[in-house]
């Protein structure tokens, strides 16, 4: 009797009860690896969303206070706009503790030959941004000349291929690096660019600035504190002192974002573990029933000479087989999952989401097949110890 080959015939012959502890395994594995996936995302996604966040403060109409998602158009690109007097942008530098300030401008387009929603067109000035150039610069080294444009990861294009915002034929010379919020939607251009588009708008009969001068406003102020001073001592003077604009701390702006990830990692993480524990409960309670229904064969294989930790090898090879079948399969739904429905999980909870990277996926996949590999053996333990001290006069007698 070749015992080797028994734990892979046993899980042959009986094949739904091998479908259903995989399956309890796969849930084991699924859990511990989608839960860390999803988690980490979020907090990539945060990390992200701070890194692009040069900036001490932020200055803004103070309309955009009360009228507009804030948050959502500063730090996530969600599609809008604002503007005030440019003449803001000298005020503010003038400010005690004010070391640089540069001026943005935002511009949502209506529709763009690229995309099926709209697009937030963000732009700088080269000669002072030290906020979104450096962040830039990572995929795209050179100046943006006139009428070129930084893309979004979502962004359909190619470098070098052309998009038409508002009449105006602009050039994709770059693509940027995934951001997991609404920024991958977004395109960056130069001030002068973003003027331009503005005017194709007017010409258009839709232009958000009636009329306007484009070379006359901003929609915010990036702003740097010196050295030595406290930014909110900053915050508090140009607020006091400014009228007709709102400052605003970028790490106060980040905090509500932060808080809501930290919420919703906590009950993500509660949920998996309860799951968790429940499938391993399950899992037991199955090694515990099945072992039951065995009894008969572990003492004909007694009979036959079998020695009992023989036996409890049996029950363990087939736990471990079992175990990383299991693994396996609830990695791949896991991962599968995961890519396919990032993009509905960060709508559903309206948090920026970003999914590691290669490296650390194959970390939280060794985690979960090292989880799986312990858990199915572990619930097999108290069955196989059972199994292997059965009374084979009493059994036999039974049958």
């Amino acid at each position: 009797m070749d015992l080797r080959k028994l734990p892979a015939n046993n899980l042959k012959r009986n094949a739904g009860r091998t479908v259903l502890l995989v399956v309890l395994v796969a849930l084991l594995s699924f859990m511990v690896f989608g839960g860390s996936v999803v988690v980490t995302s979020l907090q990539n996604g945060l990390s992200s969303l701070e890194a692009r966040l040069g900036a001490d403060i932020i200055v803004v109409p103070r309309t955009a206070k009360s009228t507009t998602d804030l948050e959502s158009i500063v730090l996530e690109g969600t599609p809008g706009y604002f503007y005030m007097d440019d003449a803001i942008v000298d005020k503010v530098a003038a400010r005690n503790g004010v070391e640089r300030v540069s001026p943005q401008y935002y511009l949502a387009t209506v529709k763009a030959g690229c995309c099926s929603m709209p697009v937030q067109v963000v732009g700088i000035d080269p000669e002072t941004d030290f906020s979104i150039e450096p962040w830039i610069a990572r995929s795209y080294s050179r100046d943006l000349g006139i009428h070129d444009i930084v893309a979004g990861c979502n962004i359909t294009g190619a470098p070098g291929s052309k998009i038409l915002f508002y009449g105006v034929e602009c050039t994709i010379v770059s693509k940027l690096d995934e951001t997991g919020t609404s920024l991958d939607n977004a395109v960056f251009c130069s001030s002068d660019t973003l003027k331009d588009l503005i005017r194709g708008s007017q010409k258009q009969g839709i232009s958000v600035l009636a009329d306007n001068d484009p070379d006359s406003i901003v929609s915010t102020v990036q702003v740097k504190v010196a050295d030595g001073h406290n930014v909110s001592d900053v915050v508090d003077d140009i607020n006091l002192h400014m009228r007709d604009v709102w400052a605003v701390q970028s790490r106060a702006m980040t905090s509500g974002v932060a808080d809501s990830i930290a919420g919703a990692s906590t009950v993500i993480g509660v949920l998996f573990a309860s799951l968790w524990v429940l499938a391993a409960v399950v899992l037991v309670v199955a090694f515990t029933m099945m072992g039951k229904q065995r009894r008969r064969e572990f003492a004909v294989l007694r009979v036959l000479g079998a020695s009992r930790r023989a036996l409890s090898g049996v029950v363990v090879k087939e736990s471990l087989i079992v175990s990383a079948m299991g693994a396996l399969l609830g990695v791949i739904v896991a991962a599968g999952a995961v890519h396919a429905f990032g993009g509905t999980i960060e709508s559903a909870l309206g948090l920026p989401f970003l999914i590691p990277e290669v490296g650390q996926l194959a970390v939280f996949a060794l985690l979960a097949f090292v989880v799986a590999m312990i858990a199915g053996p572990a619930a097999s333990a108290t069955s196989a110890m059972r199994l292997s001290r059965v009374d084979i006069g009493q059994i036999l007698r039974e049958e």
